[in-house]
């Protein structure tokens, strides 16, 4: 049986809302990009890939605050310099998406789903004007019915509100869904949700393991879902 039938007793979930950014996508390379052209321009040191990295997930005022602080903590940066920083990003990200790249069992698991007649979502943090552009650029665009962005509610993760909006727009309960992230403030959104929660180890948690924010499972492919679970054996008893 594959996890995603364990995980809802031999049967299919009727919704699987997705994170987008180090969930579907690793769009760090580009996030990256625009943010170093920003803090060039406002005469800062540009950060680099693996600064922008640990930042990412909170949406883009956040990360663009982040950036000027040069850290994770940024309640010292004013609002100005936030806002003049932050259009300066918007507009450097739009133009180009070429580095942004589709993870690995993405398009197959998407593609199972959709023949299993799953609904499936987009809820990311990240604005709402970029997201449906970069799926249709990425080859996704064809798989979401609805797509919530950072800015679409007036709550982001982890707050649960675009969770809970998505469950109504569906018509599911949320013992019928199934998010599926990569960051802590996916799995407190899900939880707070009460909507079962898959994270994948690969994407973006500020260098934390997502293990520690305790998933119903995690795993390193999303292709993984498609797949029996493996039992997991506690220390000790390996070999």
């Amino acid at each position: 049986m594959s996890l995603l039938r364990e995980l809802f007793q031999g049967e299919l979930p009727r919704l699987v809302m997705f994170d987008l950014d180090g969930t579907l996508v690793d769009s760090v390379p580009d996030l990256a990009v625009a943010i170093d052209k920003t803090l060039l321009l406002l005469g800062l040191p540009a950060a680099g890939i693996e600064q922008v990295r640990d930042w990412v997930g909170n949406g883009a005022r956040v990360l663009v605050r982040r950036a000027l602080a040069g850290g994770l903590q940024h309640e010292h940066i004013d609002e100005a310099r936030t806002e003049q920083a932050l259009e300066l990003f918007m507009q450097y990200y739009a133009e180009n998406h070429t580095l942004t790249q589709v993870y690995p069992g993405v398009r197959s698991t998407l593609d199972w789903l959709r023949e299993q007649q799953v609904e499936l979502a987009i809820v990311t943090n990240k604005p709402e004007r970029f997201v449906a552009p970069l799926l249709d650029e990425k080859g996704l665009g064809g798989y979401f019915r609805w797509i919530i962005g950072g800015d679409t509610l007036p709550q982001q993760k982890p707050d649960p509100a675009a969770l809970l909006h998505v469950l109504q727009l569906a018509r599911v309960d949320a013992a019928q869904a199934l998010f599926v992230g990569d960051s802590r403030n996916d799995v407190l959104a899900a939880k707070a949700a009460d909507v079962q929660c898959v994270a994948l180890s690969y994407g973006y948690n500020h260098g934390r393991p997502i293990a520690e924010e305790n998933p119903a499972h995690v795993l390193d492919c999303l292709s993984g879902l498609l797949r029996s679970a493996e039992p997991t054996l506690l220390p000790g008893l390996a070999g």
